[in-house]
């Protein structure tokens, strides 16, 4: 190991050979294709294992699943060859502040077994169909630019560096062995499969993480040799470069950054970070379908708390390492002439796997949709997105998931968050909402895919007015419009009926009407005290069943807590 990470500043760039060649060695070699043949035989024995022939089979994988394969699934279907890439190179770049980013999960707030998908809330919940349909759509697409385009392309980079593949050879490979589970196991397979591949990745970073640290000389002497890291060619090309560039950030052990100038400002870190993981771990159907499919409410909370602790790793186990990375190979991992980078990495974007071991990391994210054709139209499509990944937000992959779902998801939470607590809130203000905040949304996106966004050596030409405010600003902006909208539009509009509202938002039971003694006597004599029958307590289970033991219901609450405390301890002491 230490022949491979030793780091070579003084005597000249480190050999990318043994990086940008292909894996020779029987050992490497044995690994992989035992690792192919395990997750291979996990979703057979899967597909085999669980009823396929129903939709709450297929789907919801029988509504039997238990709390920890549930929460390795929730962490492996967020953490992926993206944030591999992402939290690496974002962390080499510019410090740990990106972690803020992964520690913002929330508990998913919408659970019952009336409905298989989000936009079926919807439809319930406000009636009529056009809420469900742009919600479908809005939901494919931000797929298809987020979750499956970033990890086709990171995914894709891995196994290029691995095997010397072509890139879009590499994409075929990476979604063919994903599509026979995706398209064919339904949700239990793909649980299960993301169950293996999370324990693959917590175990291969740990390795990584312990070989890293002892590399770089222990927590201490990284801290320090980190801030030294600059490269040795800072000046090239007929180029003027501010040190900025190349320094690393003064603030680069700190979460909370200066409000104004920096990358990731603390005020869109309490809050706006708050709207995108209110949208993505609450309504947003990948996860929410995971949660769906709990043996009872909980396995559902226990699973979310398991991936909340899980989500508390990627600091140590792939921000750090990152980091690490441009200490041990500073000329190449933060090279800013870019001739250095392309004699180093090829282009400008290859460097950021370098920053982790070639491992074939695989997330089974998906979608289920109801005709599997739609299935290879997605994938068409993202594979057609991929070269607007490459581009956007200067090749910082983790920036650009966050942009696109600072510019989507922001409308989605506010309608949700409304539909469950705020019974006032109609069909016709929830839609007109979506509306004004997929316009703004799609105003900011276009306008940054069209002038770009920018890198350190060339400002972006995009209108100040449209690009001046940081993505996260952008958010809070997006999601208090959306809110106003809704609530303006619902209230200038005939209401919904509570009949209407039950169990799909937070109805009060209406009160009991109050008779005087003359009509209480007369209903006594007749027989008409009582009203009439309620449903049976078998019934009643029937429509919501939402039953917790008293002994693990009071388990996982103290987790919940003890979860929450550590998160706050956590930002209190890198703050």
């Amino acid at each position: 190991m230490a022949s491979t990470l030793s780091p070579n500043t003084t005597a000249g760039p480190p050999d990318l050979s043994s990086l940008s060649g292909n894996i020779q060695n029987a050992a490497d070699i044995s690994v992989i294709v035992i690792y192919f043949v395990v997750v291979m035989a996990v979703g057979v024995w899967a597909m085999l294992k669980t009823n396929r022939s129903t939709v709450g089979g297929f789907f919801l994988a029988g509504r039997d699943m238990t709390w920890w394969p549930m929460g390795a699934s929730l962490f492996a279907s967020n953490i992926g060859s993206g944030h591999f890439v992402g939290l690496a190179g974002t962390g080499a770049a510019s410090g740990i502040a990106v972690t803020a980013f992964e520690s913002h999960s929330n508990i998913n707030v919408i659970c019952g077994d009336f409905v298989t998908t989000m936009p079926e809330y919807l439809k319930k919940r406000f009636g009529g169909k056009r809420l469900q349909i742009y919600l479908s759509i809005l939901s494919l697409f931000s797929c298809v630019a987020l979750s499956i385009s970033a990890n086709i392309f990171s995914g894709a980079i891995f196994i290029k560096l691995a095997f010397g593949l072509d890139l879009y050879l590499a994409i075929f490979i990476l979604l063919a062995i994903t599509a026979v589970f995706t398209i064919t196991g339904g949700l239990a397979t793909v649980i299960y499969t993301d169950t293996l591949q999370a324990i693959i990745m917590l175990a291969g970073s740990f390795i990584l993480m312990v070989f890293a640290f002892v590399e770089v000389g222990g927590y201490e002497s990284f801290t320090e040799k980190y801030m030294n890291a600059i490269p040795s060619v800072v000046q090239g090309d007929n180029l003027t470069i501010s040190p900025r560039c190349y320094t690393p950030q003064e603030d680069a052990f700190h979460i909370f950054r200066d409000a104004v100038t920096g990358d990731i400002p603390w005020p869109g870190t309490v809050f706006g970070m708050v709207i995108t993981a209110l949208w993505y771990w609450c309504t947003n159907q990948v996860i929410v379908q995971r949660c769906l499919c709990g043996r009872n409410m909980s396995h559902v909370k226990a699973a979310c708390i398991l991936c909340g602790y899980l989500k508390l790793l990627p600091m140590f186990l792939m921000v750090m390492p990152g980091m690490i990375s441009r200490v041990l190979y500073t000329d190449m991992v933060a090279c800013v002439v870019p001739s250095e980078c392309i004699k180093h990495c090829g282009n400008h974007d290859i460097q950021e796997p370098t920053k982790v071991p070639a491992m074939p990391v695989f997330n089974n994210q998906i979608i289920l949709a109801s005709c599997r054709l739609f299935v290879t139209v997605l994938i068409v499509t993202s594979i057609l997105w991929v070269p607007l990944v490459e581009v956007s937000q200067g090749g910082q992959l983790i920036h650009y998931t966050e942009a696109i779902s600072s510019y989507l998801g922001p409308p989605i939470a506010a309608v949700f968050l409304l539909a469950v607590c705020c019974k006032r809130v109609n069909e016709q203000g929830a839609f007109w909402g979506l509306m004004v905040g997929l316009v703004m949304g799609l105003i900011r996106m276009i306008a940054e895919f069209s002038y770009g966004t920018g890198t350190c050596l060339a400002a972006s030409s995009c209108p100040k007015i449209i690009c001046g405010v940081h993505y996260l600003y952008y958010a809070i902006i997006l999601f208090s419009v959306s809110i106003l909208v809704m609530l303006g539009v619902s209230f200038l509009t005939k209401p919904i009926p509570d009949v209407h509202l039950i169990l799909l938002s937070f109805v009060p039971d209406p009160p009991e009407k109050q008779y005087g003694c003359p009509k209480k006597t007369c209903d006594l004599f007749c027989g008409l005290q009582k009203t009439g029958p309620k449903m049976t307590k078998e019934e009643e289970e029937k429509v919501t069943d939402t039953s917790e033991k008293p002994l693990w219901r009071t388990v996982v609450n103290i987790n919940a807590i003890l979860l929450l405390t550590v998160a706050v301890f956590f930002y209190a002491y890198f703050a």
